[in-house]
């Protein structure tokens, strides 16, 4: 069974200009690490502009995603994100991904730092 993570910052405070800074810190860093992560099924970036920013990841069971949740939680206000926000995540969720569905297209988006 997958299991999934959630993590969620509020963005009303924060300045107009965030949404670009965070949009260029997932392409020229966040993506490429996490690639690398053993682990994870795959992770997603959220983002409704002014409201909020949010990271969701999938790992291939709850040993994998426990100990990524062990290093991040302690850390969560002083992570890129927080830096970048000026406050640590309004929400660290753990869940349960009761399946999976990869569409025909099977694309993957690779960050370009733009508004899609």
């Amino acid at each position: 069974m997958s299991a999934g993570l959630t993590v969620r910052w509020a963005l009303g405070h924060a300045n107009p200009e965030i949404a670009q800074a965070l949009r260029d810190y997932v392409s020229e860093s966040s993506h490429a690490r996490f690639e690398q992560l053993e682990g994870l099924h795959f992770k997603t970036w959220r983002m409704r502009e002014g409201e909020w920013f949010e990271g969701n990841y999938v790992f291939v069971d709850d040993a994998a995603r426990s100990a990524f949740a062990a290093q991040f939680a302690p850390a969560a206000a002083e992570s890129p994100v927080s830096k970048l926000t000026g406050a640590a995540p309004i929400l660290i969720e753990e869940s349960e991904i009761v399946s999976i569905a990869i569409g025909p297209e099977r694309a993957v988006s690779k960050p370009t730092g733009e508004r899609g």
